[in-house]
């Protein structure tokens, strides 16, 4: 593999923090609790660790982590909003330490959710772990559009299709840019040992992009249905790829 041991131990570092920031957040949600509150628990976590939220560094964002709750996809603004039984939320928590950067995400139901929404997280969760099987040195990018699709569409769901993965490492977005998770035949590209990139499929109830909300960054289901992702950062070997944000084990 071509990245430094010394890169590899900064990427496991901020990768370990980034997953266990969402973990953190995820032991506090619960009915009642606003987004604002949650963000700040997340704020906090990244403080603790000397980590600097990548979203406010590279963007500006009006918040440490991004909060999206049910038809909201991504880039939820924390706030005022109360999160109510029955909510799906996910949390995406991207961030900085000593120059390199780490992103993940997940989706959580709150309280009684139903069986359809639960089966939306399944669907994501196993989603994004077929993905990650496919993503290995000299395969074809596409493969993980392929197979993400496939299995959406045997449980019932659609992949958005303008939301995908993308290169990360020592800025938040770099090449590889746009990796889609629906099957793209013009997609050429091709996986390549030491790259260091996101999966991160979102799949919805109905809908096959999001569109832009009047707060200027909140991204909306179409048909205002509800959706779920999952995400880890990796790194491409020649075998299965290292993920780097899974969470520290209790």
């Amino acid at each position: 593999m071509s990245i430094a041991e010394a890169d590899l131990t900064k990427l496991r570092r901020i990768g370990s923090i980034v997953a266990d920031t969402i973990q953190e957040m995820r032991s506090h949600l619960a009915p009642g609790i606003t987004t604002g509150e949650l963000d700040d628990i997340g704020r906090a976590y990244l403080d603790k660790h000397g980590a600097r939220s990548a979203p406010e560094l590279t963007y500006n964002f009006p918040g440490a982590t991004c909060i999206s709750v049910n038809h909201r996809a991504a880039h939820g603004i924390p706030g005022d909003l109360v999160i109510e039984d029955g909510d799906l939320v996910n949390i995406d928590v991207s961030a900085e330490l000593d120059g390199f950067y780490g992103d993940s995400g997940a989706s959580f139901g709150v309280g009684t959710i139903t069986e359809e929404q639960e089966a939306l997280l399944t669907a994501t969760r196993e989603a994004l772990e077929k993905a990650m099987s496919m993503a290995r040195h000299g395969r074809p990018i596409q493969m993980v559009g392929r197979v993400v699709e496939t299995m959406a569409r045997k449980r019932g769901f659609t992949v958005i299709r303008n939301l995908g993965g993308h290169g990360i490492g020592r800025s938040l977005h770099e090449k590889p840019s746009f990796i889609p998770h629906f099957y793209d035949r013009n997609e050429k590209r091709r996986f390549k040992e030491g790259m260091v990139l996101t999966l991160e499929p979102f799949l919805a109830m109905g809908a096959k992009e999001v569109e832009d909300s009047d707060d200027g960054w909140t991204l909306l289901t179409e048909n205002r249905g509800l959706v779920a992702q999952f995400e880890h950062t990796m790194i491409i070997t020649r075998g299965e790829p290292i993920v780097l944000t899974r969470p520290t084990p209790p």
